[in-house]
């Protein structure tokens, strides 16, 4: 195992700050049905909101293992652990060098969930840069130790690169425009805060639109956290992990807030519940793939209107879950 993801983390005060609220919590636990004494991993622990409801279910004779590469997880860890109804421990790692690690040592567990994106405990913080909505340097690393910071991308990222994230990431409209904006301020001084990026994008987007669908640089910031900390290839790597750590009956949910990340865990969800892959005209199978799983969701489940208004972030989740075969 890596130094990285061995480490259990400790620290000396609980963190200040607003209750937290796991999205899509009464689903996660309604759709993974824990047991008394499973193990439960939870891939992306942030404020604990989800690991602790689900250690409350897995009880005394459970156990948890928790996977945050943000050092702020691990005050949220130290606060919950005098409670925690199980056995626990936190990982510090991306959740897939943590999952590989526990694949590689030979671990099992009933229960692997993800909750992707931004957590609240790191938008929340004005000085993370993570908002558009508050001053602050241009940073968005999850991890602080990442060598990347948003600043670096944004004066030293190919005008091209810049487009092709903005597009594919954010899914942003105008991010040609936007990408040459960029390009004309850094040639004359560095963009080092959230606020001279969000002057920059405010000037090179149509007047109309910075009326209209949210903040005018709401996607170009969801791009470059998507960028910096490589979120959709440490995904594509953690899925197979999560499958393989599961033993037969196990159940991998995965909340998504993006389109990319819900199009990546579908298409993986789908081909391990897919048998015979063969043209439907030969009369025996020839291919002998039988199903590695079973979808426990045939579509995404979204949060209803009580908790939307509740919880806003709920908005964009969607969960899906799929369950290992039975040996």
């Amino acid at each position: 195992m890596t130094a990285a993801a061995s480490r259990i983390e400790a620290a000396p005060a609980a963190p200040g700050g607003a209750p937290h609220t796991p999205v899509l919590l009464a689903q996660v636990l309604a759709l993974t049905a824990p047991e008394p004494g499973e193990t439960v991993v939870d891939c992306t622990f942030g404020a604990g909101g989800h690991a602790s409801a689900l250690a409350a279910r897995v009880g005394p004779a459970g156990d948890l293992v928790g996977i945050d590469r943000d050092p702020e997880a691990a005050r949220h860890f130290t606060a919950l652990l005098p409670a925690m109804p199980c056995p626990a421990r936190l990982v510090r790692a991306d959740f897939a060098t943590g999952l590989g690690d526990l694949v590689e040592q030979g671990g099992r567990a009933d229960i692997v969930l993800m909750d992707l994106g931004l957590s609240s405990m790191q938008v929340d913080v004005a000085a993370r840069g993570f908002s558009y909505s508050r001053p602050a340097p241009l940073d968005m690393r999850m991890d602080p130790s990442l060598a990347t910071t948003a600043a670096d991308l944004v004066n030293g990222a190919d005008e091209q690169d810049l487009t092709r994230w903005f597009r594919e990431y954010g899914e942003e409209r105008y991010a040609k425009p936007i990408s040459r904006a960029i390009g004309r301020r850094r040639a004359e001084q560095p963009i080092t805060t959230t606020g001279d990026l969000v002057d920059v994008i405010r000037g090179a987007v149509p007047t109309p639109a910075l009326f209209a669908g949210g903040h005018p640089a709401r996607r170009v910031f969801q791009a470059l956290r998507i960028e910096v900390n490589d979120e959709l290839g440490i995904l594509q790597r953690a899925l197979p992990e999560a499958f393989a750590l599961l033993r037969p009956g196990g159940r991998l949910a995965v909340i998504a807030f993006h389109s990319l990340e819900d199009r990546m865990v579908k298409r993986f969800m789908v081909e391990r519940a897919r048998g015979c892959i063969c043209p439907p005209d030969l009369p025996v199978c020839g291919c002998g793939k039988v199903p590695e799983g079973r979808m426990v969701t045939p579509r995404a489940v979204k949060a209803v209107t009580a908790e939307i208004a509740a919880n806003p972030r709920a908005h964009s989740a969607r969960l899906r879950v799929i369950r290992k075969a039975d040996a």
